[in-house]
């Protein structure tokens, strides 16, 4: 499976460098924070397109007024949407910079109408964000226009996911990238549940991942060592641009440390190897093998005193000791001889 021109079963994690509202209200930030992503090694930037309007009402109902601990309690969604989104008119000019400088682009609509707006850019994935698994309908359109769906599980149940796995392979898409997630903002350390990722893939037959609401950088380590194949995390320039999500966003140092230790934990992992390399076969002489550990006259029997398994490794194989001892000398051996096959 491909995104863009990256394969996510060869070229090793999708890292996507989230945007959200971390532009807070400037394009040059957005701009910049487009350019800084691509500059410290994300493979992509993902936008959010909606707005308030597309989101929910215009109410200040108790219903609409965000509670439960929240870093934005006491705001109503209609306000807090309309302040964090990203302003339509943007969008061009925000696909068109990416692609010059080479990075891939791609975001989540929330509803139709930002499908058929976003269909223009022929973006190379969308993504589903974890309060929309539960939207069929927006599940089932936006996979219909033959993209790879990422899906973020935040707050599905199992039945749900796999209904929305189901939507996705009914209308003949089986691109589908499953991302782990917690859907708390930040997200406490307890509730990852990061052995989930790989049971994402095992249950539902995808690619799976992790979106991840964390503050720090141990999560996504820790998520490349479970088989994690796409990591999305949010990205701001500097935490002093301020604006709804910056608080759980890592920083331009913070990101690339990040991609960076990702990387290297790539490379830790490597792959299922029993081959006898060079490097090894040369280190073999720091191993152990059999050696005349006293002068031994022919016709002496070789025992545990004058025969010992010792490093280096240029000698008989030390499995061979028990086959050697109480056997007679057909010569003369001097200590420090190796004994060969």
């Amino acid at each position: 499976m491909k995104i863009g021109n990256f394969d996510l079963h060869k070229d090793g994690v999708f890292i996507i460098a989230e945007l959200s509202a971390n532009h807070n209200g400037s394009l040059k930030n957005a701009l910049d924070t487009i350019k800084t992503a691509k500059e410290i090694g994300a493979n992509a930037i993902k936008l959010q397109t909606y707005t308030a309007d597309t989101m929910t009402l215009n109410s200040d109902k108790d219903d609409f007024v965000i509670k439960g601990g929240t870093l934005w309690d006491g705001k109503t969604l209609y306000k807090l949407y309309q302040e964090a989104y990203t302003p339509w008119e943007w969008h061009k000019e925000l696909f068109e910079y990416a692609r010059n400088i080479g990075i891939d682009i791609f975001s989540t609509p929330f509803d139709k109408s930002a499908v058929d707006f976003l269909e223009q850019f022929n973006p190379t994935a969308y993504k589903i964000a974890s309060f929309e698994i539960t939207d069929y309908e927006l599940i089932r359109y936006t996979a219909s226009k033959g993209k790879p769906m990422i899906i973020s599980t935040g707050i599905a149940s199992i039945d749900e996911i796999q209904d929305a796995v189901d939507i996705c392979r009914q209308v003949g898409n089986n691109d589908i990238v499953l991302l782990k997630c917690t859907s708390s903002y930040p997200a406490p350390l307890e509730d990852a549940n990061l052995l989930t990722i790989p049971n994402l893939a095992q249950t539902f037959g995808v690619i799976s991942g992790f979106s991840d609401h964390t503050l720090g950088i141990t999560a996504p380590i820790v998520a490349t060592t479970l088989g994690a194949k796409v990591i999305e995390k949010h990205f701001i320039l500097d935490k002093s641009i301020g604006g709804p999500d910056a608080d759980f966003s890592l920083d331009t140092k913070e990101f690339k440390e990040m991609i960076d230790e990702v990387r290297k934990t790539e490379k830790l992992l490597g792959k299922v190897d029993y081959s006898m390399t060079d490097k090894k076969k040369k280190s073999r002489q720091f191993s152990r093998s059999l050696y005349v550990a006293k002068n031994i006259k022919e016709g002496e029997l070789f025992t545990e005193n004058n025969v010992k398994s010792v490093r280096p490794g240029f000698g008989m194989h030390p499995k061979y000791l028990k086959d050697i001892l109480g056997k007679t000398a057909t010569k003369d051996y001097k200590f420090g001889d190796k004994f060969l096959n």
